[in-house]
């Protein structure tokens, strides 16, 4: 087991991790613009409340997609993994946020589907940064 988890962090999986790690903050940065965005839409236009669920998905896939796409640049293969680890972790630290920050957070449907379109949005993001890798490299 310890030779497994040496040979993880074995010098070509080092850039990877740094890129997925690097990838994920890109992609709340991003996000808190897209949240900051709609907020002052909401504010002072005739955006209602009940389509911020809308813009909060749309904000996350494309964040997390960004996030993808930067962990699998890094990588050698497997792009579309590291896009969905790279959505995983953004998901899972998305909602230990709404469990700390908001009072009365649930884990419902509506979080599933979060979960599942960032992890499909990592993915996505995963196979178009490997290729785009793979596209470089043949110039």
């Amino acid at each position: 087991m310890k030779s497994d988890v040496k040979s993880f962090f074995t010098s070509d999986k080092k850039i990877p991790l740094l890129a997925l790690l690097t990838g994920i903050l890109i992609a709340y940065a991003i996000t808190c613009i897209f949240f900051i965005c709609c907020a002052l839409l909401l504010r002072y236009t005739s955006l209602t409340e009940q389509s911020v669920p809308m813009y909060v998905s749309i904000a996350c896939v494309i964040s997390v997609a960004v996030a993808g796409f930067d962990a699998a640049k890094a990588a050698e293969k497997n792009g579309w993994l590291w896009g969905l680890i790279a959505g995983a972790i953004y998901a899972l630290i998305l909602m230990l946020i709404g469990a700390f920050a908001i009072k009365g957070y649930t884990f419902d449907t509506r979080s599933l589907t979060l979960i599942a379109l960032c992890v499909a949005g990592g993915g996505l993001g995963g196979i178009v940064g490997i290729n785009v890798k793979k596209k470089d490299k043949r110039r």
